[in-house]
């Protein structure tokens, strides 16, 4: 489940602007005059309205997977951590509901505010900023991304941030967005390097990132379990940075960035000898290859969203989403 993904394709509807600007690009070498090439050129990911309709294509297929716990129904729909995270999720609920989910509710999503960057070359990408009728009063970041023309706008990237927390984007008179590059060095912390960072902070601490629920508080909630009565947790954090999984990030109005990025993560659960392996529940059970005997290793992919600030200072970790993709036991 966590291995990178190579891009699905769909033929999808006309993308008029886009193909109008490389058709534009691409006729100057008749004239002789200069060989501009479309996939260098800088364009906006995708309209306006086409991003709307990727929305509705992508919500529409979301609740039809989740009311028949079917996964095939939003493959074509997510990809990179999202598509690890919903098919996992969507598995162990057919096999403990096979008939479908009978705790079904459809999402819906309303105030969509569309973050568009203008940029050269693939991925195109685009944020959606909206209010769901699930996650109380929480925004809806969606990350929607392509890799080519042909390709369907898939959403790669899906978290949950506090209301008044998402920042304000730098944009241009057309109201287009800029991406930040990967490998920007006026950050506090590297986009490209974060999800490593990241890792490394989980395990040895330190002071790149501010205190928070993600950070502070969830490596102290890791020692704490470490050591229970009867059962030793071992954690091991891995970075995941290439293809579908690749970090995205967004100008602020500050000169910092908007990064979202992927972590994979490992808990190994051991019975002390003696003693019985505690029964998970059955949703992890569902996702379980072997027998557990004395121990459970368990793998998670988890997507988060940083404020990476200019200059100086500590990355905040907005929002974190994860979930178990596989899970072995011995």
């Amino acid at each position: 489940m966590s291995r990178d993904r190579d891009p699905r394709t769909l033929r999808r509807p006309a993308r008029s602007a886009l193909i109008a600007a490389s058709v534009t690009a691409l006729s100057l070498t008749a004239s002789g005059c200069v060989v501009v090439h479309g996939e260098r050129e800088i364009l906006p990911s995708t309209t306006r309205a086409e991003a709307a309709k990727a929305l509705e294509e992508f919500t529409a297929a979301y609740n039809a997977a989740d009311k028949a716990y079917d996964g095939g129904l939003d493959a074509e729909h997510t990809t990179g951590a999202l598509a690890d995270i919903d098919s996992a999720r969507l598995k162990a609920g057919k096999a403990n509901n096979p008939d479908g989910n009978p705790n079904h509710t459809p999402l819906e999503l309303t105030d969509a505010k569309f973050t568009i960057p203008k940029k050269a070359g693939w991925p195109r990408w685009f944020l959606v900023d909206a209010a769901g009728n699930k996650g109380g009063t929480a925004r809806w970041l969606l990350v929607f991304t392509r890799s080519s023309l042909d390709d369907p706008f898939q959403v790669a990237y899906l978290t949950l941030v506090a209301p008044g927390k998402v920042p304000a984007f730098k944009k241009d008179a057309d109201g287009w967005a800029e991406p930040v590059p990967v490998n920007a060095t006026d950050l506090a912390a590297d986009p490209g390097g974060l999800s490593q960072t990241y890792t490394t902070y989980l395990k040895n601490g330190g002071e790149t990132f501010a205190d928070g629920p993600h950070t502070s508080q969830w490596r102290a909630l890791r020692q704490k379990n470490a050591k229970k009565p009867g059962l030793v947790t071992q954690y091991i954090d891995e970075p995941l940075t290439n293809g579908d999984y690749a970090p995205l990030a967004l100008r602020t109005t500050d000169g910092g960035a908007l990064v979202f990025f992927t972590t994979r993560h490992y808990e190994k659960q051991t019975a002390h000898t003696g003693t019985s392996f505690p029964v998970p529940n059955k949703d992890v059970l569902a996702l379980t290859k072997g027998e557990i005997k004395q121990s459970l290793m368990m793998e998670f992919v988890s997507n988060e969203v940083a404020l990476d600030p200019k200059g100086q200072g500590k990355v905040t970790i907005l929002g974190r989403i994860q979930g178990m993709t596989s899970a072995e036991g011995s």
